[in-house]
């Protein structure tokens, strides 16, 4: 359902203990960081138990529910399952699917209270809700038996107003910085409470800028080529293949482009490993109507046309709109592009779309005047200009990559070729 999903929510039961149903009948939704998935039946039966109830937190890998599998039920909606499609008076265990499990807490970096940190499913639900991470419950006192943290010591840890949420891990050096315990005054207002997916991309965005030292180099493109040919090719594009022509496409078929000629961009970090990509998948951050952004994914984007590029750009756009992507949607990027000049930003520094090392924003698209090289001599003409930055994970890139690599992106918009044919 996505990569480092660690566990979901059970929005709704659609069947009830009891209920009959047939194969592929939805039995329950369940939510995964930022998309809701509907579970369909392996086979016809009824639903014997479910072990969590509706707006449980699941960690990955339990079981949710038992299932009787039988031939001889049937649904009036529906003709029966022929019996060789089904297991008879058989048993099935329904478990989510198997996604990225949590790492466990490195406690010996941090000054840890409690050396148990096997954490009950009731403890990490109450540690979820109030954005409390594995470092910081490994630091709380346990009173528990063998050593283990009870709901009393997180809650009154919590009440305590969470003195070791700011703690660093014990260092060398004497003279390291040290996080002050401040308190702040937050001021007065209308409190509006986050929905999950707000939560889940707080928690994310944190993520990653604790993980990834964050380097921003910034180019800028004269697109006019590009903008000229696609105002003159847009409407015989739409007519020809019954897609619309955004930039989108063909800013994707460009990176894609770059990316192939600098692979090492294209990567995840995995401790003192560096896994070079072999697809190429464009994730495209969009926003949604709620205000929130997800990240869509074109499968493979290297290897398809221009028309296929655009049929896959605006089915993510429609389904984003609609809030209608699945799992798979959102699934095995390998670089992202966020696309801040749709909002009218000049420029962006972006946040690093995790497990990826990189991630490019692009910028208005504007009119101004340049000095260009003519035959003539300089001249001053009004040009398409955008600015390109490239957020990347200093671990694993260095200067020279991250800069060889946006320039690159910026010649592949400056060298569109305005004779093309759609």
């Amino acid at each position: 359902m996505g990569e480092s999903i660690a566990e979901g929510t059970i929005i709704n039961w659609l069947v009830n203990e009891g209920d009959s149903f047939e194969e592929g009948d939805i039995i329950l939704e369940v939510a995964t960081d930022k998309v809701d998935n509907e579970v369909p039946a392996p086979a016809s039966g009824t639903l014997v138990k479910t072990m969590f109830q509706a707006k449980d937190v699941v960690p990955v890998g339990e079981v949710i529910a038992i299932l009787e599998v039988s031939e001889n039920l049937s649904k009036t909606k529906k003709p029966a399952v022929p019996s060789s499609a089904v297991e008879t008076s058989s048993k099935k265990e329904v478990a989510k699917p198997k996604v990225m499990q949590q790492p466990a807490t490195n406690s010996g970096s941090f000054s840890v209270n409690n050396t148990n940190t096997f954490f009950s499913p009731l403890i990490l639900k109450i540690a979820k809700e109030h954005h409390i991470s594995f470092e910081e419950l490994a630091r709380i006192p346990a009173t528990g038996n063998e050593g283990r943290l009870r709901k009393s010591d997180l809650f009154g840890y919590i009440e305590d107003g969470r003195p070791y949420k700011f703690a660093q891990p014990v260092a060398q050096d004497p003279t390291a910085y040290r996080i002050p315990q401040l308190s702040f005054d937050k001021g007065k207002g209308k409190i509006i409470e986050m929905d999950r997916m707000r939560q889940m991309i707080a928690d994310h965005m944190v993520y990653s800028k604790h993980t990834s030292p964050h380097v921003t180099a910034y180019v800028e493109a004269d697109l006019t080529n590009m903008v000229n040919w696609r105002n003159a090719n847009k409407k015989a594009f739409e007519e020809k293949y019954g897609e619309r022509l955004t930039f989108t496409p063909l800013f994707v078929e460009a990176v894609a482009k770059a990316v192939k000629d600098f692979p090492n961009i294209n990567a995840s970090v995995d401790g003192n490993n560096i896994i070079v990509k072999e697809d190429i998948n464009i994730g495209m951050a969009t926003a949604l109507p709620s205000g929130n952004l997800i990240v869509p994914v074109v499968k493979n984007a290297d290897t398809k046309d221009l028309k296929t590029l655009a049929a896959n750009v605006n089915e993510m756009a429609n389904k984003a709109r609609e809030n209608k992507l699945g799992g798979d949607d959102i699934k095995g990027s390998t670089f992202t592009i966020s696309n801040v000049g749709t909002f009218g930003s000049v420029m962006g520094t972006p946040i690093i779309n995790q497990p990826e090392v990189a991630i490019l924003a692009l910028g208005i698209i504007k009119k101004r005047p340049e000095v260009i090289e003519t035959e003539n001599g300089d001249e001053i003409a009004i040009r398409s200009m955008m600015y390109l930055s490239l957020s990347f994970d200093h671990r694993v890139v260095d200067g020279f990559l991250g800069g060889s690599f946006v320039r690159r992106v910026a010649d592949y918009f400056e060298q569109f070729d305005m004779n093309r044919s759609i």
